[in-house]
């Protein structure tokens, strides 16, 4: 049997579910190689964050600036098919960006797509300091915890993408497979992908595939574990079904790459 069983029977602790201040882990002693990221899941400002508020209106917290719309339910269910462990972030990104390194300069947003965050525009160092000891290294501390469990680690991380950003033209892609110099997952997961012949499939887009310091460089390409960087489309996923729906179609393509693979 493949790591992949529409009809397997669920261990009830494999379920275990923990939650940090930063974070929230999936299948926390499940053994697979899988390991299923989402950095940007949760639009939450924590209440130690100017009183849990940074100036924006409910409806641009609801907008892709302050998360990856859909990410988490995509995360969520791909850890369940594929019974692996996941770790996601419990806090907006205009907090604080997970998926930046420490001296990123967009690690805090100022403005993020022609939107000013107030609660951001004159902070300073200190409060960038305390941010990053609250919620930005704790995130990564559990997340390599989680990583190093398992010696032959495979990181998936699932990320989504607005249909058109800044007014420009509209993002043509259903789905992005971000990489760098390890294309042991992505090079044939891309082939999966575009074998199926009714997706748009972006290689490196709609975003260049490696930022130093980010996710993926710092748990997978500096420790050598496989890994690829997945971003669908917000308009696609936006709801349970769709979330669901790109699991489903996902898990089954990634078994096999790995179930065929040579890593």
């Amino acid at each position: 049997m493949g790591l992949f069983s529409a009809d397997r029977t669920v261990n009830q602790q494999d379920d275990r579910q923990m939650t940090g201040k930063a974070y929230e882990i999936i299948g926390d002693t499940r053994t697979s190689r899988w390991l299923i990221t989402c950095d940007h899941a949760s639009n939450r400002v924590p209440a130690d964050v100017n009183g849990g508020d940074l100036g924006l209106p409910p409806a641009q917290m609801q907008r892709h600036i302050a998360y990856d719309i859909g990410a988490a339910g995509v995360t969520r269910h791909l850890a369940e098919l594929l019974q692996a462990r996941a770790i996601l972030g419990t806090f907006s990104r205009l907090v604080i960006d997970p998926n930046r390194g420490e001296d990123d300069p967009t690690l805090v947003m100022r403005i993020y797509d022609h939107t000013i965050i107030p609660g951001n525009r004159h902070i300073d160092d200190a409060e960038i300091a305390r941010r990053l000891d609250a919620w930005h290294r704790p995130y990564h501390a559990a997340y390599e915890d989680l990583a190093a469990r398992v010696g032959d680690t495979v990181i998936v991380a699932v990320h989504s993408f607005t249909p058109r950003l800044n007014s420009r033209a509209p993002r043509p892609w259903h789905i992005g497979l971000l990489f760098a110099q390890d294309e042991r997952l992505s090079a044939p997961l891309l082939d999966r992908l575009r074998a199926q012949g009714e997706l748009c499939v972006g290689a490196n887009e709609p975003y260049a595939g490696h930022l130093p310091g980010d996710s993926i460089d710092r748990h997978a390409l500096q420790k050598g574990r496989p890994n690829v960087l997945i971003e669908l489309r917000q308009d696609l996923i936006e709801t349970d079904a769709g979330q669901r729906e790109w699991a489903e179609r996902l898990a089954p393509m990634l078994t096999d790459v790995l179930e065929s693979g040579d890593f």
